[in-house]
């Protein structure tokens, strides 16, 4: 079967791999569509991000979905043909941080495409993929681009799970890529009064506009702009940071009221906090890593017409044509999310 196969920066390969046999409590999908994400950026343009680097070939990829075509022994609650998004996270349901629900954290976490165990995690951009059962989130009614952005879904639907009450709330975005979008989307769902959002790209500051947020700025254009929001110790109650930029989070917090909180999403490596001001103003910090059971959540919301991905994704290309995809996905004035069609 085809695959889409990173080997160092630069180097991405269309290769053909082996197919597996489905096992008890597993299911065969044959990919559909997979959504190119920020981290299969990384690994695509400089061989991985911080400290994590690739070790090895790695078949890239964890946005997927599919129809199953094969259901293993034991299987019930699917059938044959059923569009499903497949979750890429994988706990082992043993460790100790899997016994306090903290899955995100396993330590023995299987996530699809990932270089930071070695050997390496392989991904799920391939024609056919054996995933486990309970990965499986019945989609009936979306289709199959609807179905493969569940994941960045469930990314923004922990971030702000990890926010906490947000009715009534005012909050900064800093990063409008497909995260930071998302983040926009469920906030706004959520009950917040009000959205500012930054980001250096007009084009994604527009499609920020269009789909919930208040009020942009570029921040490379006019950056006098975020003054008014740092007069009087601060305006927002809440930050999104989803840039992993020093700059970014330093300005973020700037503009956020005493005793408010920062959600950090963008993962650039490590980077330089104000902690003084962070303490004077009381403001809390928040990591949010990955999701696990908001995947499954975020399905059911679009299922419902409670949230709308379709207008993120400006990009498809065919699974030959996958280089184009991730050169055109790496040019934020242009593109959203990109997604490979198998």
């Amino acid at each position: 079967m085809k695959s889409v196969v990173i080997h160092s920066a630069k180097d991405l390969r269309i290769e053909d791999r082996p197919t597996e046999e489905p096992g008890a409590g597993q299911v065969e999908v044959r990919v559909a569509a997979g959504g190119i994400c920020g981290s299969d950026l990384h690994y695509y343009n400089h061989g991985g991000f911080g400290s994590v680097r690739l070790k090895e070939p790695m078949v890239l990829g964890h946005e997927v979905a599919g129809h199953i075509t094969r259901l293993g022994e034991g299987v019930t609650g699917l059938r044959v043909g059923q569009l499903v998004a497949v979750s890429p996270s994988r706990p082992c349901h043993r460790c100790a941080y899997c016994s306090e629900s903290k899955h995100n954290q396993c330590l023995s976490m299987r996530f699809y495409g990932s270089a930071m165990p070695f050997p390496h995690i392989q991904g799920a951009f391939r024609e056919v993929l054996v995933a486990d059962a309970a990965q499986c989130a019945p989609a009936d009614g979306l289709s199959v681009g609807e179905a493969a952005a569940a994941e960045p879904l469930a990314v923004g639907l922990h971030a702000v799970r990890r926010a906490g009450e947000i009715l009534g709330k005012r909050v900064l975005v800093t990063g409008c890529g497909p995260i930071g979008l998302l983040c926009i989307l469920v906030a706004r769902r959520s009950g917040a009064a009000e959205i500012v959002a930054t980001d250096l790209s007009d084009f994604t500051l527009r499609i920020a506009r269009q789909n919930g947020a208040d009020n942009t700025v570029n921040v490379g254009q006019t950056p006098e702009r975020m003054v008014a929001y740092e007069a009087n110790k601060g305006f927002f109650d809440l930050l999104f940071e989803c840039t992993g930029v020093a700059q970014a989070l330093a300005g973020g917090i700037a503009a956020l009221r005493p005793g408010g909180t920062v959600v950090q999403l963008g993962l650039g490596g490590d980077m330089q906090i104000p902690v003084q001001t962070m303490t004077t103003k009381e403001i809390q910090f928040k990591g949010s890593f990955r999701f696990h059971e908001e995947f499954f959540t975020g399905v059911e919301l679009m299922q419902r017409n409670l949230i709308d991905v379709k207008p993120l994704i400006t990009h498809t290309v065919a699974l030959d044509d996958s280089e184009s995809g991730f050169r055109l996905a790496s040019d934020r004035n242009q593109a959203v999310k990109v997604q490979i069609l198998f």
